[in-house]
């Protein structure tokens, strides 16, 4: 079975200025296109982009709360030892029997 690490990185605000792009919205997306395809020149692949609060303070006593976004990118890892299954505590819960089951073998 795959092991994977995670990346989370916050999604850009802004666009950024090339030769051509001269839309907001093609600035915009010029700037996701970067940071996909840095992110995946390192070995990374996007897996999803996500709103989630944050909290944070608003002067001396309050706080609010601000929605970030961020990219999730994942990358196989190589497992440097094979994951051994845990052993359940009672050996009934390995056949399927329950305690005290007349039925279980000693």
């Amino acid at each position: 079975m795959p092991v994977y690490e995670y990346k989370v990185l916050p999604a850009p605000t802004r666009g950024r200025k090339a030769a051509g792009v001269k839309t907001p919205e093609a600035r915009f997306a010029l700037g996701v296109e970067d940071l996909l395809n840095t992110m995946a020149g390192d070995g990374w692949q996007y897996l999803r982009t996500d709103i989630l609060p944050s909290e944070e303070r608003q002067g001396l006593t309050s706080t609010h709360t601000v929605y970030r976004s961020v990219m999730v990118f994942q990358r196989e890892v190589e497992a440097t030892e094979p994951a051994e299954p845990t052993e359940p505590e009672h050996k009934s819960e390995a056949r399927g029997f329950a305690e005290g089951d007349p039925s279980e073998e000693p």
